[in-house]
């Protein structure tokens, strides 16, 4: 008797491809818990001191930006069109991070950033948008960026565009969750469930993620990715 042709059996297989596409929609991790796999890390004082201390390592399961010395844990891999979402919170002292998204040429500013637009996790102003080498529209852009005659995308420009509330964050050393969508050329960013700031006529559409080191210890529990095909309301 081939089983393939009594109902029971059609079922097993309706019942396979169903979880088989379900598991294609879940959201994929981009950190193990156990090491940096996937990643690698840029930090222009290693090519002077390569026995300088890791800016980026994995401690009781967390991803830790340690601060110093400086630079970025960039993936592997080129994205488009996801949600990205961050749990994150400062260590110690309160200080700077960001997430990078759309990332390309290494060391482009300061011989230090990557080209992309930063999607700001520093304490009080999580959710800034800074624009490197690459660029972005909000609206009422004036109001959160300053003259237009300022703005630009490299050293001695208006690069920071504000968020768009006071501050969304939660206290010190409790966790923060990011989450950042870019479909095609927008871009949105939710601080803890509150959308914090958007962006349109983007510049660039895809790109690697980064992470920063830039003077505070941050630890990171949980980077995931989705596919996406289009902005949440």
């Amino acid at each position: 008797m081939f089983l393939s042709k009594t109902p029971l059996s059609k079922l097993f297989i309706l019942l396979f491809f169903m979880s088989l596409f379900a598991s294609c929609e879940k959201n994929s991790s981009l950190f193990n818990g156990k090491d940096l796999s996937g990643w690698h890390a840029d930090v222009p004082m290693k090519d002077s001191l390569p026995d300088a201390p890791a800016s980026f390592l994995v401690r009781n399961g967390l991803l830790v930006s340690m601060g110093e010395p400086r630079g970025h844990l960039i993936t592997d891999e080129v994205f488009e069109n996801y949600r990205l979402e961050i749990e994150y919170r400062f260590v110690g002292e309160p200080g700077n991070c960001g997430v990078l998204v759309h990332a390309s040429t290494p060391r482009f500013l300061y011989k230090m950033f990557p080209k992309s637009i930063e999607v700001q996790m520093e304490h009080q102003n999580a959710g800034d948008f800074w624009v490197i080498g690459e660029d972005i529209t909000v609206p009422d852009m004036e109001k959160y960026r300053g003259p237009k005659a300022d703005w630009g995308t490299t050293e001695g420009k208006a690069r920071q565009i504000h968020n768009l509330t006071d501050n969304a964050e939660k206290p010190l050393g409790e966790w923060n969750q990011m989450v950042v969508e870019c479909v095609g050329n927008r871009i949105k960013v939710w601080v803890n469930g509150e959308l914090v700031n958007y962006g349109y006529d983007a510049t660039v559409q895809k790109g690697q993620l980064a992470i920063q080191a830039e003077g505070a210890e941050v630890e990171f529990r949980k980077i995931e990715l989705q596919k996406l095909d289009k902005l949440s309301d």
